[in-house]
């Protein structure tokens, strides 16, 4: 008895191990399933602006990545007296701007040598709804509490977000690219308004494809909805996947890119990590036991 509808994943023809060097890049998914790569030993830079949602931000992001064009004083806001930038995730937020500039440029740096020695990046697109800025005219990564009048809200369509996704493809054709879209349901305008979004993702990232056959397509989206579709496999707000999911999906995705050689690596660098965890929290311990 069949209790669940198998999504069918084909390995990539060309798998990646332990000396390749990774860009996960996108939506907190790609956060969940980047960080289980870094704790399985593989070589990965994750999110250098923080977490990104839609196909503008990402291309913008991957531009200054090849460019490596500083930010500016003029790129800086300030809200609620904290400083950060449209560009970012609140995680760069800082008390002056000097100390955001600072960081944020220090992070930009070392994310460029990143991206230039990266051998795949790993795109996860988490929705086609944007905010733009109206007196910067700037379609942003965050809006950081900055009043609701000062955006306009759009929904991308499937056109500029091939145009967004293939800028960034076509600029390094050196690279693998895997695109996948996030299984986290995008509910602040409602479901059908989350369906219609993520619908418009999926035809892109197929129309990408179909432009540049080199690109590949993870479905973690369908893994989640279909074989994972239970409530059981959702954290309690019922929107992000538990623990569990990411870890199946995980599991889907090394089938899918990671060659079969690395396994027995994988699971000696996350055993070792699970007994670090254990050892740093264990009450009145500040070193590792004996």
């Amino acid at each position: 008895m069949k209790l669940t509808t198998e999504v069918t994943v084909e390995p990539l023809s060309q798998r990646f191990g332990f000396g390749d060097r990774f860009l996960f890049m996108g939506s907190c998914f790609a956060d969940s399933v980047g960080a289980l790569m870094q704790e399985s030993g593989f070589n990965v830079t994750l999110n250098p602006f923080g977490v990104l949602y839609n196909p503008a931000s990402l291309a913008q992001s991957f531009r200054r990545l090849a460019t490596r064009e500083p930010f500016t004083v003029a790129d800086v806001i300030s809200t609620e007296g904290i400083f950060t930038s449209f560009y970012h995730h609140s995680r760069f937020n800082r008390p002056t701007a000097e100390e955001f500039l600072s960081d944020a440029n220090a992070a930009l740096t070392a994310a460029s040598d990143a991206f230039d020695a990266a051998d795949v990046c790993v795109v996860t697109l988490g929705t086609a709804m944007v905010f733009r800025h109206k007196e910067r005219d700037m379609i942003v990564s965050n809006c950081h509490k900055v009043p609701a009048a000062e955006f306009v809200r759009e929904r991308l369509s499937v056109e500029q977000c091939v145009d967004y996704l293939a800028e960034i493809v076509a600029a390094h054709p050196d690279k693998k690219w895997i695109f996948t879209v996030s299984p986290i349901r995008y509910m602040a305008f409602g479901a059908h308004a989350s369906q219609i979004s993520k619908a418009t993702l999926l035809l892109a990232v197929d129309a990408l494809q179909q432009k540049y056959p080199g690109v590949a397509y993870f479905p973690a989206y369908e893994i989640m909805m279909d074989e994972l579709r239970d409530y059981r496999f959702y954290e309690d707000n019922l929107i992000h996947p538990s623990r569990q999911a990411v870890e199946y999906i995980y599991d889907c995705f090394r089938q899918f890119a990671i060659d079969p050689a690395c396994e027995q690596g994988i699971a000696v660098a996350r055993k070792a990590a699970k007994a670090s965890r254990h050892r740093k929290f264990q009450f009145g311990n500040t070193t590792p036991n004996e």
